[in-house]
């Protein structure tokens, strides 16, 4: 069984009418993913390359049964799109635009918290059912179908593990882009609990990085009830204490969020730890 996205799953892309919107609406619809249009308001009733495009998702909703949403809307206009899709009843909301204020991703995340819909993201690649669907970004060619979950704080690192697993022949279940912003509703605990209980996920990769306390807390989670065997990679262990490196949640302060902090953590809960991206294939055998 698929995680939260499988070929039944009915996508809307919000901001389709723009560059990226539309480039990836294409790519998903080619992977195979069910796209069943796009918004933007003004613009309902037209058509932009196939994908029919609807002023509101609540009227695409109505009319085509979208239950998940993918937001390429720019960062000041995100918090909007997300509302309205959570309004709307959908499911499933990634939200790929990067730059979004903490303020607005606090709000929401707590108008989530108030439906049903599970937000991924923001500034996140999203995620992949291989052989079935994908959401967001995540390149479909370097992914095959399998039975290891994968989740990650970096995009690129996503990417990388991914093909990484390809080139061992080695098989994907689902795999998670969840974003490095320092606040976000689906981090490595939920999903975690996620592979836990999927019945198509045996065995459990995690790519974490310096910055905040998820590892951490993934860390005391994976101890206290993951069953399936989990490998680890922490990114970042030569940045110098306060340097962000690239993410806005990859911040060391101190003693909080430190590499060695997190890989002791992981290591004591009973998780492989990589050195390397590259160890993770041996790993996983």
């Amino acid at each position: 069984m698929a995680v939260l996205l499988d070929k039944n799953t009915k996508v809307l892309v919000q901001g389709i009418t723009g560059y990226q919107g539309l480039y990836h609406a294409k790519l998903m619809k080619n992977y195979g993913t069910d796209v069943v249009g796009g918004t933007r308001p003004g613009k309902g009733g037209e058509m932009v390359d196939g994908f029919p495009i609807f002023d509101s998702v609540l009227e695409a909703v109505h009319q085509t049964g979208a239950n998940a949403s993918v937001i390429f809307v720019p960062a000041k206009f995100t918090k909007l799109a997300a509302f309205e899709a959570i309004d709307a009843g959908i499911e499933l909301l990634v939200i790929v635009t990067e730059g979004v204020p903490v303020v607005d991703t606090m709000e929401i995340i707590n108008r989530a918290k108030n439906s049903n819909t599970i937000v991924v993201g923001p500034n996140c690649p999203g995620l992949m059912t291989p052989g079935e669907a994908k959401i967001g970004i995540i390149p479909g060619d370097i992914v095959k179908s399998g039975n290891i979950g994968v989740v990650s704080r970096s995009g690129t690192l996503t990417y990388e593990v991914a093909h990484q697993l390809n080139n061992s022949n080695l098989g994907v279940s689902t795999i998670f882009g969840i974003g490095g912003d320092p606040i976000k509703q689906t981090n490595f605990k939920e999903v975690l609990q996620l592979f836990n209980d999927d019945s198509s996920t045996e065995k459990i990769v995690l790519i974490g990085e310096i910055g905040g306390d998820a590892e951490e807390i993934a860390a005391e989670y994976i101890k206290n009830n993951v069953q399936k065997p989990v490998i680890a990679f922490i990114a970042g262990k030569t940045a110098k204490e306060g340097k962000t490196m690239g993410h806005a949640g990859a911040i060391v302060q101190g003693d909080v969020g430190t590499a060695e902090g997190k890989i002791k953590a992981l290591s004591e809960a009973g998780a492989k730890i990589a050195d390397k991206l590259s160890d993770i294939p041996n790993l996983l055998k």
